[in-house]
């Protein structure tokens, strides 16, 4: 398995980080770390690499103890903030990192281009990193953690501070990536990068794990997911409470000739209220229906907003 995280816990202090985690990602799975500020993920995070030490629990990766030399060669790190060297050239920032990972000769040459094509650098591998775009030095960033050619990719919010088409460009790099069966682990607060990128998403709060599914088994953890709106042709007589009984159905109400209808799940719940209208009399203009987006599931799980 390429990342094991079994209940770790660690405290600063009185202040309790993580509380029993575990973790498990699969090879060439892409996992969105997603939580409030201060929910614990740069500290899990930190632990996977070996940055911090839990009060107990045990990070592996591919077998190896996290902080041990195998461990660190099966893992790139491109952490929040920028790390590379502002008054050095891109080209000698790679290398640099490359050296670190003890890359020499032709191996270390074949790693720099490779990453200098990566992140669409080639043309600027001889500026110094400082005159970079925000963009571009966020894409050094994440070339420089994928030197040693890792397997695993830990990324805690990559696209911080970035204009939207260098985000495209990210987006891009790390479908890539995923293409070539990469593991990603990847911390975000932009909801529509979670649900672009990963195959499943695991949302932190005050240290605990408090959700670990993909999208669809998201939506199952709310009494209501979706939104059924049906315009009715004649609603006199209607009385919407009473749709309550029907299963699936959380809440319905009218906003003028529009009944809206809270369910759990549209293809199996929205036969059964059609029937029923039907079967009273009331037809419909039009339907339609809204799932609930991400953010809707966060704050119905978590109660915050991700940036609280």
């Amino acid at each position: 398995m390429p990342l094991e995280v079994e209940r770790l816990v660690k405290r600063f202090g009185e202040t309790v980080a993580l509380d029993d985690v575990s973790l498990t990602v699969r090879a060439g799975e892409c996992v969105g770390l997603l939580g409030p500020n201060g929910a614990g993920k740069s500290t899990l995070i930190r632990s996977i690499v070996g940055r911090v030490i839990p009060n107990s629990g045990r990070v592996t990766v591919f077998g190896a103890a996290a902080g041990s030399t195998a461990a660190r060669m099966a893992l790139g790190w491109v952490p929040q903030e920028l790390a590379i060297y502002p008054r050095i050239s891109c080209k000698e920032n790679l290398a640099s990192f490359g050296r670190y990972y003890g890359l020499r000769g032709q191996p270390l040459k074949e790693a720099i281009a490779w990453c200098l094509h990566w992140a669409a650098l080639e043309d600027r591998q001889g500026e110094v990193a400082k005159k970079l775009s925000g963009g571009m030095k966020r894409r050094l960033n994440m070339a420089a953690g994928m030197m040693h050619r890792p397997n695993v990719m830990l990324l805690d919010e990559p696209t911080v501070g970035v204009d939207p088409q260098s985000r495209n460009a990210i987006f891009d790099n790390l479908e890539t990536l995923k293409k070539r069966g990469k593991t990603l682990v990847y911390t975000t607060h932009y909801m529509e990068e979670a649900e672009r990128l990963c195959d499943r998403l695991v949302i932190i709060d005050r240290g605990k794990v408090i959700a670990d599914d993909d999208m669809q088994g998201l939506h199952r953890l709310l009494p209501a997911a979706n939104v059924l709106s049906i315009e009715l042709k004649n609603a006199d007589g209607l009385q919407p409470e009473e749709m309550r009984a029907l299963p699936g159905v959380h809440s319905a109400g009218m906003r003028g000739a529009t009944l809206r209808i809270e369910v759990r799940d549209l293809a199996a719940d929205s036969p059964g209220i059609l029937q029923w209208l039907a079967a009273r009399g009331y037809s419909f203009e039009s339907l339609t229906s809204e799932r609930a987006s991400l953010e809707t599931v966060f704050l119905t799980l978590t109660g915050r907003s991700l940036r609280d």
